[in-house]
């Protein structure tokens, strides 16, 4: 068992302190010369219950902090220009979005300079290799090309579409409008789509030499992906490979001769490495099952023409590859008992820069110096807010179930007494091929700062353990994914300081899932928070943004293919059997999974005689718990916390 021994005091995580107590460093970019880093701050407003960000530039060991950008609300996505003289980012300090220049070289000073604007938002923002051009993204549609405003008094839009991608969560009804790469000429500020496809695109990247550019394009509402490969003087393109496969992060190699890439040919929610080599047009697989998790949306990093450093994750835990392009060997640089996001070099490939999560620490940044294989955090944004407010104390541990060993954690009140019972809630992950890492998970501080042990699991289905693990979820939701999760609370309770008979659960969207299912099969937990959930596979199958694709790779085929599995695998099945008090929490903009199901839920429940409340947050999308308002977000912990006090609490020892 690997424990955190930090003792603290008993200060707790208030649901105010969650949201508007902690700022988050983000998006940090290093200059050429791996001198200085840029990056966003995000900063909540309890008053205004709204967050601002602006920019900040320090050292590369984080001194010399200092706030660059003072106009607007939101101020991101900075990225150095070639020469390091300065930087590119955006800001909604005009109309709802515009690119700005920000003169950062010796003796620079000034006001940001606009390059340009649209009425929408702008994201990606990529410099040419000769700095002369920015490639980005932002969203184009095909009725209303020079983006004009709709008069408010006119009748709203008729909406009719032929596609199945017609609505994403997160950003609604979407018909044809889908985000296009832009090219930006840096000195007159003319621009042009680069793109036409009526598809999305993601994260452009120039080649070397400047003459094309690799952007990813998602299909079926990102179940599904390919790169496209485009021409900058023409616009034409080659697509690499499926449309029915996966393509996740890549980078250019040094000649720009091949393409490093993650993906997935045949979607078994696991990615492999793969070389797609221009010249011939075909891609060799470099890895076949590979024992790590590429790090969503951080490109690969080339330290010469053969050696790539990746950013993956491994058991929860994130790390530094190096991975031979030639061979597909794969070997650790470093490995964390943390979260890494992102990941950005400077031109050397000396010091890299990441985003740093802990389960006890959140929001700073972390460089680690790739000469002498060593890192540190370089900011202490949220020191003070640790120190009067620490965090639990966590524990990890695993279970042997058949073959497969399932990894978990426990989270203690800071103050925990092993001669003092506890109640205790299990959490469960969405997915279900996601999983539980070292991060800082807010609901696990609030619960466990307020006098709960937590218990989190990556049980069968989790990502992380290779393609094997992986997969033994699918054709199974509710089965032994549900007995991992029992076993992994019997084990807790055996702990004399577990009091078994003050029990909770809770999920978020597969956590949902499973949530609801749990309380239609045991009668064991005293309470339970159901969030997002999908009770309801074969109505999931046909509302949901994705469901008609991903449905199918989980649950065998539509309702037509395999009505019987979905029936009997759906939570609203067992419902009537239900008797735990029951809050259910979900946005009513969600289309991942769509209100409608936690309606059948909360209906199912009222007529079986159980105890339920239904809590509905207007406009929030799948994602609402992490990026919707924060009064929100705030008024969603207060529930929880207050549910669980009500039923099963409140925890001892606060």
């Amino acid at each position: 068992m690997t424990t955190d021994t930090t003792t603290a005091s008993p200060t707790t995580w208030t649901p105010e302190r969650l949201v508007y107590g902690i700022v988050t460093a983000d998006d940090p970019d290093i200059n050429p010369d791996g001198s200085r880093i840029v990056y966003s701050l995000s900063t909540p407003n309890q008053a205004t219950g709204k967050v601002t960000s602006h920019l900040w530039l320090c050292g590369i060991d984080g001194s010399d902090a200092r706030q660059i950008t003072q106009s607007g609300a939101r101020n991101g996505g900075a990225r150095w220009s070639p020469d390091g003289a300065q930087v590119a980012f955006v800001s909604d300090r005009v109309e709802k979005a515009g690119i700005f220049l920000l003169p950062l070289g010796a003796g620079s000073g000034g006001d940001a300079r606009e390059l340009t604007r649209h009425a929408q938002g702008i994201s990606d923002l990529a410099w040419s290799p000769d700095g002369s051009q920015i490639a980005y993204l932002t969203s184009y549609d095909p009725a209303n090309p020079d983006e004009q405003k709709r008069d408010s008094d006119l009748a709203p839009q008729v909406r009719s579409t032929r596609r199945i991608d017609y609505k994403q969560d997160g950003r609604g009804y979407l018909g044809d409008v889908r985000q296009h790469v832009w090219l930006l000429d840096v000195a007159s500020g003319e621009r042009r789509r680069l793109t036409s496809e009526l598809v999305d695109h993601t994260a452009p990247q120039w080649s070397p030499d400047g003459s094309r550019i690799g952007t990813a394009i998602p299909r079926f509402n990102g179940m599904c992906s390919q790169l496209a490969v485009i021409d900058v003087a023409s616009g034409e393109q080659i697509l690499v490979g499926p449309e029915t496969g996966t393509f996740g992060s890549w980078s250019w190699s040094p000649s720009g001769d091949r393409i490093l890439y993650t993906g997935d040919l045949s979607q078994t929610f696991q990615d492999d490495l793969w070389v797609y080599d221009l010249a011939s047009g075909e891609s060799r697989r470099l890895t076949d099952d590979l024992q790590v998790a590429p790090a969503d949306g951080t490109a690969p990093v080339w330290l010469d023409d053969r050696q790539v450093l990746i950013s993956a994750v491994r058991a929860g835990g994130s790390g530094l590859h190096v991975v031979d392009s030639e061979q597909g060997t794969i070997e650790p640089v470093a490995t964390f008992q943390a979260s890494l996001g992102g990941l950005k070099v400077d031109t050397a490939r000396r010091y890299a820069v990441s985003t740093h999560s802990s389960i006890t620490t959140h929001g700073e940044l972390w460089v680690q110096d790739l000469q002498s294989n060593t890192g540190q955090v370089i900011t202490h944004l949220n020191d003070a807010a640790f120190a009067e407010a620490p965090s639990g104390i966590w524990e990890r541990f695993t279970i042997q179930r058949g073959k497969y060993e399932i990894e978990s954690w426990i989270l203690k009140p800071a103050n925990f007494d092993p001669n003092t019972t506890y109640p205790v809630i299990l959490d469960i992950h969405g997915g279900p091929n996601g999983n539980f890492s070292y991060s800082y998970q807010p609901l696990h501080q609030l619960l466990a700062t307020n006098g709960y042990v937590v218990v989190f699991s990556n049980p069968r289905g989790s990502t992380s353990y290779g393609r094997e693990f992986t997969q033994q979820v699918g054709l199974d939701w509710g089965g032994e994914d549900y007995q991992d999760l029992m076993a992994v609370m019997d084990h807790v309770l055996e702990n004399a300081w577990a009091d078994s008979s003050r029990t909770g659960v809770t999920g978020y969207s597969y956590g949902g899932y499973m949530t609801s299912w749990i309380i239609g099969q045991t009668q064991r937990f005293g309470a339970a928070v159901c969030g997002a959930p999908a009770v309801d596979l074969e109505s999931m199958y046909g509302t949901s943004d994705i469901s008609h694709h991903f449905g199918e790779l989980q649950w065998g085929g539509s309702p037509a293919q395999n009505y019987d599995w979905m029936a009997q695998h759906s939570p609203i099945t067992h419902a009537h059997k239900a008797t735990t008090p029951t809050l259910i929490i979900h946005g009513e903009a969600d289309e991942r999974c769509p209100i409608g199901q936690a309606e059948q839920l909360f209906v199912a429940l009222v007529k079986a005689g159980c105890e339920v409340e239904f809590t509905r947050y207007p406009g929030g999308a799948h994602s609402f718990r992490r990026m919707g308002h924060p009064e929100h977000r705030r008024d969603l912990w207060e529930r929880t916390l207050g549910w669980f006090n009500d039923h099963i609490g409140p925890g001892t020892g606060v």
